[in-house]
């Protein structure tokens, strides 16, 4: 049955809809038809009095308040001792699993379910700090006895639990499972004849528990653990690489002086981050890559010298013409590194995609990408030799003059604006004659606006 309308609003309706098709009466329908059932309302007591959201996981502390667990946990954490309603002192091992609760809700779940609800799923037993202790305690038991299989069953039981929530992820931290992986890892490596599998394991698993102290770091950097750290780089599947190459991120970007210089003399370090680059794994590989090279390169210019004899300068050009914001910057950042040596600047004059690159690089991207690509420019054009003339002009055709002056008008300090100012001048000298500006202050530039 089709609802009639006043006059007015027929002939409205008439007008608006002249010259478009009739619709048909099958698919017409009435305001009341169109109206949306209404949500269920649900009890109070299923709230939880700090989220005000349905509890999923109800605990009931022993002042008889019942909260959902992340959020009371959550409270405890960020330094409170009391219980939110009460304020009387509560900790966090009072808490007690309210089962009776949460059947109350799931049951509710299920019975407005045609109404939209979705059913609240059972909680999995958080993970206890002596239940961790005491696993941690069994990996290091059947490390020492170089007992690999079991070893890597029971890390891969630590890893799932640490991995189902961020409570069991720091419960284990706490228990110190950084130290007693990385002991497991340097025992099983030291025995030369472990299964590969149990040691990508115990990679996998300290990846779940970063950051690592001092102590770990120093464990993995042993000379026997970094062997087998790049045997798994090289040889190991993609997971496992990608574990890899993280780890070796993080002992790098620590700057810890001997985890570098222990790093820098195994055998196979350059040639496996290059490979990882050439045929990348994952975007965080890449990047994984790219960060421990950077930091590499800073501690040693040994393994600046390296990298650019085996293609580095090459692939951080091929890397940059369509990468993203987070790889531009870190290849950027790596590149402006190998450009300290005479040997990298060589290398990035034989690239034709070179100063193309790093000039487009210089807007668009970010500050910090900004401030590479203008060090890297600089250090290219700052050269007087011949390649370093062929620089200037070829700088000079891509736009670099333009974009360096916009850069100054628009705002940058420190460093980032004397090195531009630099390459504002050289570069202004290098333009025909008719073109050069002889009266502008590069370094008073200020904001047209």
């Amino acid at each position: 049955m089709v609802t009639p309308l006043p006059r007015s609003r027929a002939r409205a309706f008439r007008g608006a809809a002249r010259g478009a098709p009739e619709i048909p009466l099958a698919v017409r329908r009435t305001w009341q038809d169109e109206a949306a059932e209404p949500e269920p309302a649900m009890p109070t007591h299923f709230l939880c009095p700090i989220s005000l959201d349905m509890m999923r996981d109800p605990v009931t502390a022993p002042t008889g308040i019942t909260y959902d667990r992340e959020s009371v946990e959550g409270w405890l954490e960020r330094g409170h001792s009391t219980c939110p309603v009460t304020a009387r002192p509560l900790r966090l091992e009072e808490l007690v699993p309210n089962h009776a609760t949460r059947r109350v809700i799931q049951e509710w779940c299920v019975a407005n379910r045609g109404l939209g609800v979705e059913r609240v799923p059972t909680p999995r037993v958080p993970v206890s700090a002596f239940d961790a202790s005491e696993l941690l305690g069994a990996v290091s038991a059947a490390a020492r006895r170089g007992d690999g299989p079991r070893c890597r069953e029971l890390v891969a039981r630590a890893r799932a639990l640490g991995k189902e929530s961020e409570r069991n992820r720091r419960c284990f931290t706490s228990a110190g499972a950084a130290r007693a992986l990385s002991s497991a890892f340097c025992h099983l490596a030291s025995e030369r004849v472990v299964p590969a599998t149990a040691l990508e394991e115990i990679l996998a698993a300290l990846v779940v528990f970063l950051p690592i102290d001092e102590e770990s770091r120093r464990s993995i950097a042993s000379p026997a653990s970094l062997d087998s750290v790049v045997s798994i780089l090289s040889h190991g599947e993609f997971p496992a690489k990608v574990s890899a190459v993280v780890l070796l991120r993080e002992i790098a970007s620590s700057s810890d002086s001997l985890c570098l210089e222990a790093m820098s003399k195994t055998n196979g370090m350059y040639s496996t981050l290059v490979k990882l680059l050439k045929k990348p794994v994952s975007p965080q590989a890449t990047k994984s890559a790219l960060v421990t090279a950077y930091y590499l390169v800073a501690h040693s210019e040994l393994a600046a010298s390296s990298l650019v004899d085996l293609g580095m300068v090459q692939l951080l050009v091929e890397l940059l013409v369509d990468a993203d914001r987070g790889t531009t910057e870190k290849a950027l950042a790596l590149l402006d590194s190998l450009l300290l040596i005479g040997k990298g600047r060589d290398e990035a004059y034989a690239q034709a995609l070179a100063v193309p690159v790093i000039v487009k690089k210089m807007q668009h991207v970010s500050d910090m990408a900004t401030e590479f690509a203008v060090s890297a420019l600089w250090r290219l054009c700052k050269n007087f030799s011949a390649e370093g003339g062929g620089c200037k002009a070829e700088a000079l055709q891509v736009g670099a003059f333009q974009k360096l002056l916009l850069l100054l008008q628009v705002g940058c300090e420190g460093v980032t604006k004397d090195r531009a100012s630099e390459l504002l001048r050289l570069l202004n000298g290098s333009r025909d004659g008719d073109e050069c500006i002889d009266t502008v202050d590069f370094k008073g530039l200020k904001r047209p606006f």
